[in-house]
């Protein structure tokens, strides 16, 4: 016969038990009225088995429906119509009874039904003993097993379980269980096909089977064994390819003996020389058959996982598909020891590699190019390295930050300006960890390998401090590479290092304003060296006059001054310039927030301003009339400037 037993169910029916005892006085609740194949056939669960004896009888030397209609009594184990399906299920070629159609099948089935009955007695459930050995009409036996439940075991590794015990019939009393009972001449006579023809016989393991036979392993699994095989479908297959990455599209291209080496080794790390059913499946390491390493068994809230070298643990999808030299269970991973994680790890690209196959991080690669600071070998090498990358539009963003003079990175064209880029690349770079997203907390300061920190926001999303005022957002977290991690970011990190040499110095910042030009042509005029003063690294604070100010000055001052070139003699610059230093705090850089209501601050011409905070932020000169500030707090590189509408005026006399 040309019968098969898949893999996914031949545990799911068989239970049988029997007793032979002679106690026929056993009292009953109420006089059965029908005999065993009477009480089958009047029950819908059991319709499968009143068809099986009539096929069986179909053969002249099998007449079981006479047989067990007659006196008895019997004791007889009925299987369920669901009982059946998994039986018909688990053989190859057989997906009825009427596939049962040869002489030599009908008395196979006619053996597996005789498997069920006990002759000579009617045992009730009570009548059992744990241990007990009965013999059935067939003449093999079957046992009894008594904890928490009735179960019957028979020759192959999975019992049937009682679940519906004493029935009354008048020739005896039928035990519904679970699970068709296989004697051990019926398994025999189906032969269980090893492991290989296991694998080969199903849909979802084709690509298991084309590794087996690539690695040299179909010998070694058609062996005696027992093993048990925890085999990856062809979808964990294919997972796994994609890990390798484009070098690897399929089993073929496992091609050099180190390749074919590690096949045959990931798949040795799926075999555990022994044979463990589900039921015997118990948390904790188990050695395979490649040598010196073990998978685990993890309980998962009750139910188990497989745990190998990796990070991620493996699914059992089905279990107990049993084969003459072992059993299998199917899983939705390959599993991996740690010879081929590190194998993986070797195939996945550098981060550097990683940035230039990514479109957007171009302008990265060609940041890092243009330091010319060997920041390309650094990210090349062992790491690990975290690096929060940002994209091609966070580089222009910064271009466009940094003016007219910077239109493309080879703008940073001088020593210094590849220096100051080097140190923003370095900024982005933490040496020594490959950080993931789940490693991040919030507010967790980081250093990086520029030398200052970022800090991280989980508010909403993971965010990256720098030193400026606006985080940058990780767009793409947990890029692994070879390497370490990319983390892609949507703006370019800046240090409080890059920040201070950005941002303008005074003067550069009243130049840059327009609503300040004639302050910037009174220092200019003045020719005090009030300009060359405001460039150095101060710090000042400095209340700057609007335009609209200074014009309003001259038309106090009348027709001899239209403008500020009218200030020409040298008495008349030495009061101009008087006038501006009277703008001028020397030493500190006074934001708003430390002015308090009445406090007099000594200027650089030596005379007081007060304060009034009266209704805003106010400065008194020597005049009735107060300047009031309309824009604070403008920082540059060496102090503070507070916009004012009004040119104060010191005590000239």
């Amino acid at each position: 016969m040309k019968i098969k037993i898949y893999f996914s169910a031949l545990l799911l029916f068989l239970f049988a038990f029997t007793s032979c005892n002679d106690d026929d006085d056993t009292p009953q609740e109420k006089e059965a009225q029908l005999n065993i194949v009477e009480t089958a056939s009047s029950t819908d669960a059991l319709s499968s088995l009143v068809a099986a004896l009539s096929k069986s009888d179909e053969s002249p030397n099998s007449d079981l429906i006479s047989a067990l209609s007659g006196n008895g009594p019997f004791t007889v184990f009925a299987p369920t119509n669901d009982a059946f399906t998994a039986l018909f299920a688990s053989l190859d070629g057989y997906s009825s009874l009427d596939d049962f159609d040869t002489e030599e099948e009908k008395a196979l089935l006619a053996t597996i039904l005789k498997y069920h009955v006990v002759a000579g007695a009617a045992v009730t459930s009570s009548d059992l003993t744990d241990g007990q050995v009965v013999t059935t009409l067939s003449g093999e036996d079957v046992s009894i097993s008594l904890n928490n439940g009735v179960f019957v075991s028979d020759a192959s590794d999975v019992d049937a379980q009682v679940v519906t015990a004493d029935v009354d019939a008048t020739n005896g009393i039928v035990h519904v269980i679970n699970k068709v009972l296989l004697p051990q001449s019926v398994i025999d006579a189906i032969n269980l096909g090893t492991l290989v023809e296991v694998v080969v016989a199903s849909d979802a393991l084709t690509v298991l089977e084309a590794a087996v036979i690539k690695a040299g392993l179909v010998d070694t699994l058609n062996s005696d064994g027992p093993f048990t095989v925890f085999a990856p479908t062809d979808t964990a297959f294919i997972a796994l390819l994609d890990m390798l990455g484009d070098d690897y599209t399929s089993l073929d291209d496992f091609d050099t003996d180190e390749e074919i080496q590690l096949l045959k080794d990931i798949l040795l790390y799926h075999v555990i020389p022994a044979k463990v059913l589900s039921t015997d499946l118990a948390a904790g390491e188990v050695s395979t058959a490649l040598a010196d390493n073990t998978i685990e068994v993890v309980d998962n809230d009750g139910t188990f996982v497989i745990a190998d070298a990796s990070d991620i643990n493996a699914n059992i999808s089905a279990v107990d598909i049993m084969a003459s030299n072992g059993v299998a269970h199917v899983i939705d991973k390959v599993l991996l020891p740690q010879a081929a994680v590190d194998f993986i790890a070797d195939q996945q690209p550098t981060i550097v590699e990683l940035a230039i196959a990514t479109d957007d991080l171009s302008l990265l690669v060609g940041a890092l190019q243009q330091a010319d600071a060997g920041l390309v070998d650094l990210l090349g090498t062992d790491g690990p390295f975290t690096v929060f990358a940002p994209t091609n539009a966070a580089f222009a963003a910064l271009l466009d930050q940094l003016g007219d003079d910077y239109n493309e990175l080879s703008d940073f064209d001088t020593e210094d300006e590849k220096a100051m880029l080097a140190t923003i690349l370095k900024y982005h770079v933490v040496a020594g960890t490959a950080a993931f997203s789940t490693d991040l907390s919030n507010e967790q300061m980081i250093t990086t390998a520029q030398g200052e920190d970022v800090t991280v926001n989980l508010t909403g999303g993971v965010f990256i401090q720098d030193a400026t005022e606006t985080d940058a957002t990780v767009t793409t977290a947990d890029i692994e590479a070879k390497n370490g991690v990319i983390h892609i970011v949507d703006k370019v990190l800046l240090p409080q290092e890059i920040v201070d040499a950005l941002q303008p110095n005074i003067v550069e910042l009243a130049i840059a304003t327009d609503n300040l030009s004639l302050l910037v042509t009174a220092l200019q005029q003045a020719d005090a060296g009030l300009v060359e003063l405001l460039g150095t690294e101060g710090p000042f604070t400095v209340f700057a006059p609007t335009n609209a100010a200074f014009e309003a000055l001259l038309n106090d001052l009348g027709p001899d001054y239209t403008s500020l070139a009218d200030f020409d003699t040298e008495d008349e610059k030495t009061l101009l310039a008087n006038i501006l230093k009277y703008h001028v705090v020397s030493g500190a850089a006074v934001l708003s927030s430390d002015l308090t209501d009445g406090q007099m601050v000594t200027t650089a011409l030596g005379q007081d301003v007060t304060v009034n905070l009266t209704g805003g932020v106010f400065i008194t000169d020597a005049t009735s009339s107060n300047a009031e500030v309309t824009t604070a707090d403008v920082e540059a590189s060496n102090g503070v400037v507070h916009i004012i509408n009004k040119v104060l005026m010191p005590d000239t006399h």
